[in-house]
């Protein structure tokens, strides 16, 4: 006679004021940390955050090696740690590898529509400006409308992802915590713009490839209840027999045939897409940074960034499935139940058995750097799509660049708020982490295809971006109905973000988006030449405002530079070489167009042979052979996401510091000699 398992409460194992510690006292630091940096750029770099450029673009002269930090930084979402150990726990070995996949290949192929944006829209502060520019208003505000939407589900994803850790780690409320971890965020994202997320995001990266080696050593090397890689594999073998994974080669989590982990792994695949495509805070790392270096930033960004879900979750996913029989489990006697599962605590029931509560607090810091780091950017950007393409489009055509960074600074207040409420009603009626991140594709994956073909291909017509948009929506909703009907039943909001459903869904919806997008402009192909959203231009500030609370003196680096130029090209026009000048121009310029066409050719490949590798050489023999890992190839397997992770960390931490090595001494020193005075 079957009876129903039953589950245990996930037991604390810190208190309250912890909680409310790291996420109000942590918030705090890192917003006094960046006022110091914000401080010492104003006084003593060319670059005032008090500029609209500065503060929404970074004045596009970010190096590639900060972008790539910020692409790792700004990627990892709390999902990335615990959606991706979830999968471990789950479908094994297979979980990390595709969860990896899944957002590894779209940045490396979105360095090829980074190439297109400063080859054809250089001037451009948002994605919608250049759909603005060159389709219209209609068009215009149906990408307005996906924007917003992406930012509410990522928003959504991080809030609800972190407060779930946050409450099964310390018993915080869950609804103080949605409300709460925004606030420290919103105020160093005001104090410096962009840069200074830039700049936590490398600070937030270190703290995470720290925490990932200490994790990987702990449970490979020193912990008792593991120690090796031999003994974890022992215990998956274990754990494989108890519990064997349905649709698994033998029910095993040591190979990657798993009918499941492929499901997932093309679920993600089309939800990363989404993700970055749809998304403004990776258009807003395109513009942001130097013209010749983006796509390489994105490359060495999508690289490094894959070692984050693949070592974390199969070091914590793996040993959560292998440790549910320690007593020291957070749930013992019982294994995780669904809605633990789905809410992501398989990473913080494997930490607090591997590390106690050093382990509790060390996977609760890591998943507040991933959900600070990711919200600066969302917040970055959805500011930067109101303030530039609701005020100024709407309401104030001939707003100023003072004014813009007001706009955006009260914008960044009003969606900090929101973003609470937005994830205290999500929780109220019972979605979570998981919902979101099966569902997303679902909602977005009809635009993807519209957007990065709006800056890269000369015969897309509005026709055929309208067809595409809504066309794919339609069918996309369709086939997410119909699938959930035929497949589990009945549609409720559980089916709905079921595998088989979610997939059917963004693969209709991308699909079907592609061909309409596609086969309606061939049918009246346009001849656009991008001369209209090559005339972008960048906003410059007013000289001279006078704005009350503001010291002008913080913008006067900014202001001059701007008067040096204006006066530059004024004595130019009295030159009697003006024409021969001219010719100059027209040639550098066709020389950089050029430039950056050989750079999208470069992006191409490379996008192309990374996908083929991790998409199909490595993952479709393992499964199509139906091989279970041995001992030596599991040992083989760890080391190599080891061995990836020390790279991609050490490049992360230390490319920086090195490009930059040469602002950092002019900034030390001058506030050096500003103190000896």
């Amino acid at each position: 006679m079957s009876s129903e398992p039953s589950y245990s409460e996930f037991k604390p194992l810190l208190t309250q004021s912890v909680g409310y510690g790291v996420v109000v006292g942590v918030g705090f630091f890192f917003a006094g940390v960046m006022f110091i940096l914000t401080t010492l750029q104003r006084k003593f770099f060319k670059f005032s955050p008090a500029s609209s450029e500065e503060f929404t673009s970074a004045s596009r002269s970010v190096k590639p090696g900060l972008i790539c930090c910020g692409i790792v930084s700004a990627w990892t979402w709390s999902a990335t740690l615990l959606q991706s150990s979830t999968v471990a726990y789950t479908f094994g070995v297979s979980g990390p590898w595709w969860y990896g996949v899944g957002g590894t290949i779209q940045v490396a192929m979105f360095g090829m529509v980074a190439s297109k944006v400063k080859q054809n829209a250089n001037g451009a502060h948002t994605f919608l400006e250049i759909v603005k520019t060159r389709f219209g208003t209609s068009a215009h505000i149906l990408f307005t409308f996906y924007g917003f939407l992406c930012i509410l589900l990522v928003c959504g994803s991080l809030l609800l992802g972190g407060s779930a850790t946050v409450n099964a780690l310390t018993g915080m409320n869950t609804t103080a915590a949605c409300f709460l971890l925004p606030i420290g965020i919103a105020v160093y994202v005001i104090f410096g713009g962009l840069r200074a997320t830039f700049i936590c995001d490398w600070s937030h990266t270190i703290i995470l490839f720290i925490i990932i080696y200490i994790f990987t050593f702990r449970a490979y090397g020193t912990s008792p209840a593991i120690g090796s890689v031999s003994r974890l594999y022992d215990l998956l073998e274990q754990a494989s027999i108890a519990t064997p994974v349905v649709g698994n080669q033998g029910g095993s989590y040591l190979t990657m045939k798993s009918d499941q982990g492929l499901v997932f792994g093309a679920i993600t695949i089309l939800s990363g897409f989404t993700g970055v495509f749809c998304d403004q805070g990776y258009w807003q790392r395109a513009i942001a940074s130097h013209p010749e270096s983006t796509t390489k930033a994105y490359m060495l960004g999508g690289i490094s960034w894959f070692a984050v879900p693949w070592a974390f979750a199969s070091c914590l996913g793996l040993s959560a499935r292998a440790l549910i029989t320690n007593p020291n489990f957070p749930t013992y006697p019982s294994p995780l139940s669904p809605s633990q599962i789905s809410a992501g605590l398989a990473a913080p029931a494997a930490a607090a058995v591997l590390m106690g509560k050093g382990g509790a607090i060390t996977v609760l810091l890591v998943v507040f750097m991933a959900v600070t780091s990711a919200a600066s950017a969302e917040l970055i950007g959805v500011s930067s799509l109101f303030s530039y393409d609701i005020y100024r489009t709407y309401f104030r055509p001939n707003a100023t660049g003072d004014e813009i960074v007001r706009v955006s600074h009260c914008f960044i207040c009003f969606w900090a708020v929101w973003m609470g409420c937005w994830a205290t009603i999500l929780n109220a009626v019972h979605i979570d982490l998981g919902w979101l991140y099966y569902v997303q594709g679902c909602i977005l994956s009809p635009a993807v295809i519209p957007i990065g073909l709006t800056v890269s291909w000369s015969k897309l017509t509005k026709a055929g971006v309208f067809c595409g948009a809504i066309g794919g929506a339609c069918f996309g909703m369709l086939a997410w109905m119909i699938g959930c009907w035929k497949i589990y039943g009945q549609i409720n909001i559980s089916n709905l973000a079921q595998p088989y459903s979610a997939l059917c869904s963004s693969l209709a919806g991308l699909f079907f988006s592609g061909i309409l997008t596609v086969g309606v402009s061939l049918l009246n192909p346009a001849d656009y030449d991008f001369s209209g959203t090559r005339a972008i231009a960048t906003l410059e500030d007013t000289i001279g405002s006078d704005i009350s609370g503001v010291d002008t003196s913080y913008r006067a680096s900014d202001t001059e530079s701007q008067n040096e130029k204006r006066e530059e090209k004024q004595s130019s026009l009295k030159q009697p070489v003006s024409n021969i000048m001219e010719v100059g121009l027209e040639n550098d310029d066709e020389q950089r167009l050029r430039s950056l066409k050989t750079v999208f050719r470069k992006a191409f490949i490379y996008s192309s042979i990374l996908t083929l590798i991790v998409v199909i050489l490595v993952p479709l023999p393992l499964f199509f052979s139906h091989y279970v890992f041995s001992k030596k190839f599991y040992t083989f397997w760890t080391a190599c996401s080891i061995i990836w992770a020390f790279a991609s960390g050490s490049f992360c931490i230390v490319f920086p510091l090195w490009e930059s090595r040469n602002e950092i001494g002019m900034i030390l020193g001058s506030a050096y000699r500003s103190i000896r005075k």
